[in-house]
């Protein structure tokens, strides 16, 4: 499985997942942490993620091991490129399907030609509102915590960069869309926007990260086969 690569995930590598449905990107990481753990038998051993996945995305994402670790954060500010479907006509609190509809909008008026007007409106450096269903603090909670109790929040928009998008109307009034934005956008809530500019409202039904900066969803292994590869791995060949 591992090929003529020597891996040395002790000393560090740059491990490319193709995250599942309903998987957190803590899950994965800690599914690759508990081999690891025991492949190298090390009680710590330094695994993370470089930018979050929902559970309802799928896709493309950077984990890093050993040394490695020390670059999260520089691959974190890369650009990222998602693929998905945006259904309109409605709108739910989490502007995905983690939550119930709870508003429904007119859709007849809504033509391709109207998609390609508003395109221009989310280009460059715009202003966004996280979802409240999100890992963003406020007062040192995180937001999606306090929205499922009920607890009404009011998150600060933020600048986020969108370098390129395409939006095409299909069937059953949704959207396919491919977008390459920067650091900090929230796809969901690009979702609600495009929704709301078209006068109408909308929610993410599908969403799959295919780029993060140099890398590609063609890069990437699911999380069984990593596995295989720490398994086969020959701890006494690495240089540690």
């Amino acid at each position: 499985m591992s090929g003529s690569k020597k891996y040395n995930f002790r000393k560090g590598e740059v491990v490319i997942v193709d995250k599942p449905l309903h998987w957190t990107s803590f899950d994965v990481v800690n599914k690759l942490r508990y081999p690891l753990k025991k492949k190298y038998n090390i009680k710590r051993f330094k695994v993370g993620h470089a930018g979050t996945l929902d559970p309802l995305a799928t896709g493309l994402l950077v984990i890093c091991t050993g040394k490695m670790t020390k670059e999260i954060n520089g691959f974190v500010l890369d650009s990222k490129e998602y693929i998905g479907i945006i259904q309109l006509g409605a709108t739910t609190p989490s502007y995905d399907l983690e939550t119930e509809i709870d508003n429904t909008f007119p859709t007849k008026h809504i033509d391709q030609k109207l998609v390609n007007q508003i395109i221009p409106k989310f280009s460059g450096k715009i202003k966004q509102v996280p979802p409240i269903y999100s890992a963003k603090k406020v007062d040192g909670k995180r937001a999606y915590d306090l929205a499922r109790k009920g607890i009404e929040l009011e998150l600060k928009e933020n600048e986020i960069t969108i370098i390129d998008l395409e939006l095409t109307l299909v069937d059953n009034n949704q959207i396919t869309f491919k977008v390459n934005c920067g650091k900090g956008t929230y796809i969901r809530s690009l979702a609600n926007d495009i929704g709301k500019a078209l006068n109408s409202g909308g929610h993410l039904i599908e969403l799959r990260r295919t780029r993060s900066g140099r890398f590609t969803i063609d890069d990437a292994k699911s999380v069984e086969e990593w596995i295989e590869i720490i398994n086969n791995t020959a701890v006494s060949e690495e240089m540690i």
